[in-house]
């Protein structure tokens, strides 16, 4: 009798192991397995995933990825919306009303975070490919023998785009390399880069921080020179970050691990084409249909953004700009970082796509 009734348990396990085979081979909960090519596994039904992008350079990841079809190789189907200014934007975020977004660093954002707003810094959008940077400092055309070194900018006027920002804390870190205080030069904000242009053209500043593809057509128009390269002295400056949801990172797992796959591909494919001629002109095509920069051949001229194939961040660096700002007295309150930046995504994602080590 024992041995009967272990033969009866035996043929039962056989049988549940075998449909159980037969199941996953099926395509059931295929949320939470790979494929056979070592990928992640399509989602079981299509997902949409909501992304504030209003057509940056830095947004390059997203549109390679949604026009290579690599957010639909996961059944992710991606919706692009905009938002006039980033007050609106980040509640949207941490309400799960908009599941991703593009950061830059600012006093505004960190306050926002520090009074409970709650979004997560996941990845890199946006930092500095060395000697080609594409927002950087330039200098007029006809001041090129008088400035030849960073020192040499004493006494004169230069303008940035604002204060306690991003581009306030390069210019910062410019004024610190040269060995000048703000007081040894003339700070002009000027918060329209095209408005650099003009005033470049009619002499009533010497240099700007200024931002591509604006860098290349004031050179072409004898307007301005890039002066050096911002990698002199912030080789590792992060300038904008991919944003998410907590709902979306934390709750989401098997959709966002998905997106952020998706994503550091068509962010290799970008790499591929800037950095090693490969599909040049297809990944070209995709930021003209996407950006407002229409004209293919600029965009061979022009510095591009920096953006990290692992998604990897200059996290140091973010901590800096925030003691900046609050020594500056623009934060009121306090942010954990452990809990405000979140890698987790793009580690998972590595797992499986690999590491990107070119």
């Amino acid at each position: 009798m024992v041995k009967k009734v272990c033969h009866l348990f035996s043929f039962l396990f056989i049988i549940f192991v075998l449909f159980g085979c037969a199941s996953g081979e099926n395509g059931e909960d295929t949320g939470s397995v790979e494929n056979p090519d070592g990928d992640f596994a399509p989602l079981d039904k299509k997902t949409t995933v909501v992304i504030a992008e209003d057509g940056a350079a830095s947004g390059a990841g997203f549109y390679i990825a949604e026009e290579k079809g690599y957010f639909d190789d996961y059944n992710i189907d991606i919706k692009f919306t905009t938002f006039a200014n980033s007050d609106d934007m980040l509640p949207a975020l941490a309400a799960g009303e908009v599941d991703i977004a593009g950061g830059v660093s600012t006093a505004s954002f960190f306050n926002a975070i520090a009074q409970g707003i709650d979004v997560k810094i996941i990845a890199d959008k946006g930092h500095y490919f060395d000697g080609s940077s594409y927002f950087s400092f330039v200098i007029r055309e006809d001041l090129q023998d008088e400035i030849k070194e960073y020192s040499d900018l004493k006494g004169k006027r230069i303008a940035v785009s604002s204060r306690n920002a991003v581009d306030d804390y390069i210019f910062q870190r410019m004024l610190e390399h040269a060995g000048l205080t703000e007081d040894d030069v003339e700070f002009v904000l000027m918060s329209d880069f095209g408005n650099m242009l003009a005033a470049m053209g009619n002499k009533s500043i010497d240099a700007a921080l200024q931002i591509e593809p604006l860098i290349t057509q004031g050179e072409a128009q004898d307007l301005h020179v890039r002066f050096g390269d911002a990698t002199d002295f912030a080789p590792d400056a992060q300038i904008a970050m991919v944003l998410g949801s907590p709902d979306f990172i934390e709750k989401e797992t098997d959709v966002s691990v998905r997106f952020m796959a998706a994503y550091l591909k068509g962010v290799r494919d970008y790499n591929d084409a800037f950095l090693h001629d490969e599909g040049l002109d297809e990944v070209i095509d995709i930021m003209t249909k996407h950006t407002a920069l229409k004209d293919a051949d600029v965009w061979k001229k022009v510095g591009v953004t920096g953006l990290d194939p692992n998604g990897e961040m200059f996290i140091d660096d973010i901590k800096k700009q925030f003691e900046m700002y609050d020594a500056n007295g623009a934060i009121s309150g306090d942010i954990d970082f452990n809990d405000a930046i979140d890698t987790s995504l793009s580690e998972e994602a590595m797992e499986v796509i690999g590491r990107y080590d070119r």
